[in-house]
């Protein structure tokens, strides 16, 4: 059921994205570069779960739109490093805003209470496959 719920909000999220010719994907590794400004491409894909190659196509179609810039890391000049323009960060407050909104849809008639034990549960579920809850990695 989890999975179903996840693939129906990035559905719809995605639909919402295409108008400006983004995927979520894309906007994850936007949102990691927002949050850990001049990160490289290897911790970014790190961060979003994703392979390098991947993150650098990615990267790539950001940069190529305008969303972000690249340059060299100031002490390793072999590496590329990622930081979020003007126009990514206004695009990134108004993609939080529908995801806000989304959100907000999806949680509708579920009390504080109960998401707090729902919450409390699949920690628990995370914790039994070896895993930790890691705040950062769900933005």
């Amino acid at each position: 059921m989890m999975k179903r719920i996840l693939i129906q909000f990035r559905a719809r999220l995605d639909d919402q994205l295409r108008p400006q010719g983004l995927t979520t994907a894309q906007m994850q590794v936007l949102f990691t570069v927002r949050t850990l400004p001049g990160s490289s491409g290897a911790q970014i894909a790190r961060a979003c779960y994703i392979t390098p190659q991947t993150t650098q196509m990615l990267l790539k179609h950001l940069e190529k739109s305008g969303f972000i810039v690249r340059g060299k890391d100031p002490v390793n000049d072999r590496i590329l490093t990622a930081r979020i323009t003007a126009t990514g960060e206004e695009l990134a407050e108004a993609v939080e805003k529908k995801s806000r909104a989304l959100q907000q849809e999806l949680w509708q008639g579920i009390t504080d209470s109960e998401l707090g034990s729902l919450n409390t549960l699949l920690e628990r579920c995370l914790g039994n496959l070896g895993g930790s809850f890691d705040e950062a990695a769900v933005q």
